[in-house]
């Protein structure tokens, strides 16, 4: 195409400004900057109910599960080698230590001494080449897959407390992606409707399309909850799920999607609402290789007959804001590229005339059942109706969405949220991802960035590789969720800011009045 010539040009003078991350030491502070003030009067047993709408599907991080097994799990049932925090720096969990070979190939990391999993066998290196193993497995789904199936030669383990990562190149982001990787028994079997993980909390059960209970683990080997028990309560409506929160059901809500029930909360001294950055981006995502949005022009007309600024007010009202990619704002190489595919019906026309669509088209968009999905699923019909395009609602579950969309790539556009930060990876993943977007040039940018060989060096080839796709329009990214996390006046130390929607309890204290 005739832009992409400049985007060097174009991303070299957009460089953002690179946000450092460091190792900790083991056992460190999860919520980094999230409300952890101390609540002397707290309840250390108490039951803390937390509010959410993604059940996951199983309990295997394998499986595809959704993110509501990453909200459940991450941190609290399982752990990694290292840890991802509350305000997105990187920090030692099961890693005591890491070293580098001096040409940057060997990671060699040294496990925290006696560590348990929940059945009471003891962590060795094997579990964490067998945790490996089973990630990059071919049945095996995750967002990472394919970056360690290409960034690493071999896992082995020289003795039981060490673990030797040899690479295929330097990595950047070795850490950060091994964050991604839990750590479970080897000898522990399916683990679906089960765990034997290392974290603070034991699964006590699950109550299909209800709630998932966890129960505090008294030989965890770091600092243990300052609660007795989490409860997920699984709702399916948003505004039932605040409506639980002023009932007392629940404690929490890890992130309140229904903004017309906001009022309840703000001002009423009983509650407390956050309102911070986030990560989760809601897509208008095409299958790129199923006509017509194989061609760049057609998804380019969608973008620009999308008013996106009067469909966020609309379901966010004055919360939430607009990217141009996939990036937001929190990630490094993020720069504000709205303006590539802007608001503008007539050039919407002109580019689907171009491509040969002046009458128009119809498709049908699979839409997920759940908030915000429809309402974004109505306004996208009204707004394309405008320029001549025909869109047919398609209402699905969220298992549905699983099965034939993900998994099987059976769609030809459909609405979701990707909650994940530094999520240009699915984009990376090329066919193996549901919109199938497989820009040789792109995914060249990506594998570099991986590989390069300062912060300022990724951060450019981000910057690039992002300024791209925005141009090629990969998807319509239609706005940023704001990230509200609204609790009972009596509940401190839960995370604020969701990312890739881990929500780690620990530090969770409720008041014993409550």
């Amino acid at each position: 195409m005739t832009t992409r010539r400049l985007l060097a040009t174009l991303a070299s003078l957009a460089v953002a400004a690179v946000t450092l991350t460091g190792c900790g030491p083991s056992g460190s502070d999860s919520s980094a900057d999230g409300p952890v003030a101390e609540n002397a009067a707290y309840d250390p047993n108490a039951t803390i109910g937390i509010g959410s709408l993604y059940e996951p599907t199983s309990l295997s991080n394998v499986a595809g599960a959704g993110q509501g097994l990453t909200e459940a799990f991450y941190g609290n049932v399982y752990e990694a080698l290292f840890k991802l925090n509350d305000d997105g720096s990187v920090t030692n969990a099961l890693a005591d230590k890491a070293t580098t070979s001096d040409d940057g190939r060997t990671i060699t990391i040294t496990l925290v001494d006696g560590v348990k999993f929940h059945s009471g066998k003891s962590l060795t290196s094997a579990d964490v080449v067998a945790s490996y193993e089973r990630a990059i497995a071919d049945d095996a789904q995750g967002s990472r897959k394919s970056i360690y199936k290409s960034s690493i030669a071999s896992v082995t383990a020289p003795d039981a407390s060490t673990v030797v990562f040899q690479l295929v190149e330097p990595w950047i982001s070795f850490e950060y992606d091994m964050t991604y990787l839990w750590i479970v028994n080897t000898d522990a079997g399916d683990l679906k409707e089960t765990e034997d993980g290392t974290g603070p909390y034991v699964f006590e059960g699950w109550v299909r399309g209800n709630s998932i209970s966890l129960k505090r683990s008294n030989d965890y080997w770091g600092p243990a909850a300052t609660n007795g028990e989490i409860v997920f309560h699984y709702f399916t409506d948003a505004s039932a799920l605040s409506n639980a929160l002023l009932s007392g059901e629940i404690d929490v809500i890890a992130a309140l999607q229904s903004p017309d029930t906001l009022s309840q909360f703000e001002g009423n001294d009983d509650y407390v609402v956050n309102d911070s950055p986030s990560t989760t981006k809601e897509l208008l995502a095409f299958n790129d290789h199923a006509a017509p949005f194989d061609d760049t022009r057609v998804r380019r007309a969608i973008y620009s007959a999308i008013d996106r600024k009067k469909l966020l007010e609309s379901i966010w009202g004055d919360h939430g804001m607009l990217v141009g990619s996939m990036v937001p704002p929190t990630d490094a190489w993020y720069v504000d590229l709205n303006a590539v595919n802007p608001y503008d019906p007539e050039l919407s026309k002109k580019l689907l005339a171009e491509a040969g669509h002046a009458d128009g088209f119809e498709f049908v968009l699979d839409t997920p059942t759940y908030d915000p999905h429809p309402a974004v699923a109505e306004f996208v019909k009204s707004e394309l109706a405008k320029v001549g395009v025909t869109v047919d609602i398609n209402l699905i579950s969220a298992d549905e969405w699983y099965s034939r969309v993900y998994e099987k790539h059976d769609f030809v556009a459909t609405l979701q949220e990707h909650v994940n930060d530094r999520d240009l990876a699915f984009y990376a993943r090329g066919r193996d991802m549901y919109f199938e977007w497989d820009d040789a040039d792109f995914i060249r940018l990506f594998n570099e960035s991986e590989h390069a060989a300062t912060l300022e060096d990724q951060t450019a080839k981000l910057v690039e590789a992002n300024t791209l796709m925005a141009h090629e329009a990969a998807s319509v990214w239609l706005y940023l969720y704001p990230q509200i996390v609204v609790s009972s006046a009596d509940v401190t130390g839960y995370p604020l800011h969701g990312l890739n929607s881990q929500f780690y309890a620990s530090t969770i204290q409720k008041s014993e009045r409550g």
